[in-house]
């Protein structure tokens, strides 16, 4: 990784998933965000079956699934959708 680490943001459907989330998930989504922040590409493309799409990734952990977008010029992480099967 070169330079800081990418910045965070949720969209407002993910911002109220997190919110309803118990607190050990919610430590889970962060770990998960901070390895993502460091290294935006360690976690598979959303669709990879979709060439322009490589800027949005899929993490999943057990039951819980984060799909986030990665917009380069700005170094900031955009979470779209967090899923907890629970």
């Amino acid at each position: 990784m070169t330079g800081a680490p990418y910045a965070v943001r949720f969209s407002a459907p993910a911002a109220n998933v997190l919110d309803t989330l118990p607190g050990h998930l919610k430590d889970t989504v962060w770990d998960v965000l901070d390895a993502a922040a460091g290294g935006p590409w360690a976690y598979g493309q959303w669709n990879a079956d979709d060439p322009e799409g490589e800027d949005v990734r899929y993490a999943s952990v057990g039951q819980l699934s984060l799909t986030y977008w990665v917009n380069r010029p700005l170094r900031r992480l955009t979470v779209l959708n967090i899923v907890w099967l629970g």
